[in-house]
């Protein structure tokens, strides 16, 4: 989930024009997905000061008592905030991993400019997507759903992952092939798509923008797009112990081991 996250934070930013090292994040929930996520997301860039998380209590601060270590990493300075509204007062980035429906219209009309929303509660998310487009005609917005555009779905990366960590003998999975991982799959969004990919889901134009920063789970070029990244970073941080010499050559490999399969079926 955090790789896909980070993945979909990279192209929003690039959308809305903001600088990753600037932004104000807002998470709401604080389990080990919210955790995760956040800590990619400052791996990316985003300055932890500038991260303030909440949980069912509402803002996570270094006054509140009873925290664990997760959230006592996360525990923001600010005293002054003490309620999800608060918080998302000026934020750029909402990242919900909590409940539904606990983003009101007024909390969206408090953000900045330009503003981020990944709504990811399932099946309803903290504010729906419609009532969250009528309210803010400058949003880019996200969802776990498959029925909306912006899907954060972990089969963009489970899979690819693995195929690349696998493939070189890599010992772990560390944070440079999420990385990896994250900016090969916002790097995909960003090319032209195929009329097949387009066809599959029944769009006569798609190309990257507010309601496309993520490719479709479909899209069989993940595959030779984020292995080799995820093997790449994972020979250049030294966890490799059957490099591939020729990562090139691989990223065909993979492609014709989909032509082949593609014939079988």
């Amino acid at each position: 989930t955090a790789v896909i996250v980070g993945a979909a934070l990279i192209n929003a930013l690039l959308v809305q024009n903001k600088e990753i090292a600037k932004i104000k994040l807002v998470v709401n929930g604080a389990g080990a997905a919210a955790i995760a996520c956040t800590r990619l997301m400052i791996a990316l860039g985003v300055k932890k000061e500038n991260v303030v998380m909440c949980d069912s209590h509402g803002v996570i601060n270094i006054h509140r008592h009873g925290l664990n270590d997760a959230k006592k990493e996360f525990a923001t300075s600010r005293t002054d905030l003490e309620t999800l509204a608060q918080a998302l007062t000026n934020a750029d980035v909402f990242v919900g991993l909590s409940v539904a429906n606990v983003v009101t219209p007024d909390m969206l009309r408090s953000m900045a400019q330009r503003p981020i929303v990944f709504a990811l509660a399932n099946p309803d998310p903290e504010i729906d997507r419609d009532l969250a487009l009528a309210t803010r005609d400058d949003l880019v917005y996200a969802t776990g759903r498959s029925d909306y555009p912006n899907q954060i779905n972990n089969v963009l990366g489970f899979p690819y992952i693995f195929r690349g960590a696998l493939d070189c003998r890599a010992t772990i999975i560390n944070e440079e092939m999420k990385l990896a991982a994250a900016k090969a799959i916002a790097e995909l969004a960003r090319r032209d798509v195929p009329i097949e990919i387009m066809a599959l889901y029944g769009f006569k134009h798609m190309t990257f923008g507010p309601e496309y920063i993520l490719p479709k789970p479909f899209d069989r070029r993940l595959l030779a797009s984020v292995a080799p990244a995820v093997a790449k970073a994972a020979m250049d941080s030294g966890v490799s112990r059957q490099p591939i010499p020729n990562l090139e050559g691989y990223g065909e490999k993979l492609k014709k081991f989909i032509t082949a399969t593609d014939k079988d079926m």
